[in-house]
């Protein structure tokens, strides 16, 4: 943009990036003073199973953002559901917010309830208590309690802090366990509670705002 003369301080068209500025006092692009980047915002929301977490899809099967009401900011997932999980997860119009959420090393648990086809027991399920390698992927520690069974059917609870992609379908199916339905609970200090499919809630200010000064962003 300073290469196509679109960037000013004070009037004088900048002819080069090397330019130390203090606030952004006097600084216009085309002509426009630049505005100061809003506040960090975050939202939850109930994705439904068969929508992806995309913008558009060339198939043309519904996505997360396709779903969202309108008047809300540009945002993006922190992390992704798959197309087939449901429940929990969070949008936010800031990159800096993102990526600290998803960093493993925040430590921030992701809890999941999941009901799963196969012979589940706990002494199984104990087996990834620390940890598995799988086809050249190394999965952290992960907590499961089978929480019920029927015949072949389980409901598992799994909480976990990294987040690999398809990492809980991946580390069952490892143990011999097919997913049939996973269901985030909660991500952080953030729950799915009663909120309803497709439904968004924002996160009060406050609270985003603690967040933010925890993580260091």
């Amino acid at each position: 943009m300073i290469a196509e003369g679109r960037v000013a301080l004070n009037g004088a068209v900048l002819d080069t990036p090397a330019t130390i500025v203090g606030n952004l006092s006097g600084i216009t692009v085309d002509g426009r003073p630049v505005a100061a980047p809003e506040a960090a915002r975050l939202f939850r929301m109930h994705k439904p199973a068969g929508v992806l977490t995309t913008h558009v899809d060339p198939a043309r099967r519904p996505t997360l953002f396709g779903l969202l009401p309108r008047g809300l900011p540009r945002l993006v997932t922190v992390g992704r559901l798959d197309f087939t999980s449901e429940g929990l997860i969070l949008l936010t119009n800031d990159g800096a917010l993102k990526r600290a959420l998803e960093l493993p090393s925040t430590g921030l648990e992701r809890r999941y309830r999941v009901r799963a086809y196969g012979p589940a027991t706990q002494e199984l399920l104990d087996q990834i208590a620390g940890g598995a390698e799988i086809e050249g992927v190394r999965y952290g520690p992960i907590r499961a309690f089978l929480e019920s069974k029927r015949g072949d059917n389980a409901w598992i609870e799994v909480i976990l802090t990294e987040g690999k992609n398809r990492e809980v379908r991946r580390v069952l199916e490892w143990l011999g366990l097919a997913v049939n339905r996973l269901i985030r609970l909660s991500y952080g200090p953030f729950a799915l509670g009663d909120l309803e499919r497709g439904a968004v809630a924002e996160v009060e200010p406050a609270e985003v705002e603690a967040l933010a000064r925890q993580l260091g962003v």
